[in-house]
């Protein structure tokens, strides 16, 4: 007898029914759905779903089910706290739905088992029904003010720490109209500058690299963003855009002396991005614009040069000399 024949001894015959529903189509986890759910989500990574199961082997032995303890079984999806095939087919069902699941060893318990009840490289088959899911609570206290729903998994494990410089897309909803749309970096710890809600900052440190992730916030987490009511750069009138310009200047200015020449250049772009196009000024606000835009176009050079990015330091010391010009100019005049 070979080995592959003593390792079947004991097993039916695999069952081929049913939906594959592995990424690799490798027919490692076959479902069959018993009883429809209902509306149209599933469960995503990260969220904590409610099952009753019921597992058997192969010859119709049960060998474990959350049915005869009368306890609702839970768990959160996609953190490897089930076996791989749970994780698999659990994300396709809806809230009502009762499947049956048939799964290969590589995505039960392998070569092992998980004795006494599961002998080595058997084939398992659960009956599962799916009674209510619900996202990750980011809160101390559990009291759902901050929701994550993980769309999209992420690269690594790797998290950012307090202070670390991170890139998002920010799209924020309420009532289902768009209020802010846009691609922003910021320095964990600082969100307050950005006008992003402290509980948007809370779930981006506990993202990886690459993910996407619908986030539910209690305004009790919005606290003292201004979000709704912050403006476009077409929408500040000049004198706005002139007093902004110099407190980002000063925030820029501390970010330089500590070292963080990334989050400082943030800071100095936002004077071009407003000041840049602005013409036909006059006496003192012509006067002011061009000093914000000769500083911020100075001090990012400076920035450039610590980073090593000599191109852009070349590219804002030409566009020094061009608003030195138009002041000499100006004063010649």
């Amino acid at each position: 007898m070979t080995a592959e024949e003593e390792k079947n001894v004991g097993q039916e015959p695999v069952s081929t029914e049913g939906e594959d529903v592995t990424l690799k189509k490798d027919g490692g986890v076959l479902k069959v759905i018993k009883k429809e759910g209902s509306g149209t989500e599933t469960p995503m990574t990260g969220d904590k779903v409610f099952v009753h199961y019921t597992g058997e082997l192969l010859d119709g032995t049960v060998f474990d089910s959350s049915r005869d303890r009368n306890d609702k079984f839970s768990f959160e999806l996609g953190k490897g706290q089930v076996i791989q095939a749970w994780d698999i087919a659990v994300a396709t069902m809806k809230i009502g739905e009762v499947c049956q699941i048939t799964c290969k060893p590589e995505y039960a318990y392998g070569a092992s088992g998980s004795p006494p009840k599961i002998p080595p490289n058997a084939t398992l088959i659960f009956e599962i029904e799916l009674f209510d899911f619900k996202g990750e609570d980011l809160t101390d206290d559990e009291n759902g003010g901050i929701i994550r729903r993980i769309r999209k998994k992420g690269e690594s494990y790797a998290k950012p720490n307090e202070g670390s410089l991170v890139e998002i897309h920010l799209e924020g909803k309420c009532n289902g109209k768009v209020f802010d749309d846009r691609d922003v970096t910021f320095e964990l710890g600082d969100c307050e500058s950005f006008d992003i809600p402290h509980g948007i900052e809370t779930v981006v440190k506990q993202m990886e690299r690459g993910e996407e992730s619908l986030v539910l916030l209690k305004s009790k987490y919005c606290a003292h963003i201004s979000i709704l009511q912050a403006k476009e750069s077409w929408e500040m009138s000049t004198e706005e855009k002139l007093e902004q310009g110099s407190i980002v200047k000063e925030k820029g200015t501390q970010y330089f002396k500590e070292g963080k020449y990334k989050q400082a250049v943030v800071q100095y772009k936002k004077i071009v991005q407003w000041l840049e196009h602005e013409t036909g000024l006059l006496g003192d606000e012509d006067s002011k614009a061009k000093a914000l835009r000769l500083a911020a176009h100075l001090n990012l050079a400076a920035c450039y040069l610590k980073m090593k990015e000599f191109v852009l330091a070349g590219e804002s010391c030409d566009k020094v000399i061009t608003i030195f010009y138009l002041v000499l100019s100006s004063s010649e005049q």
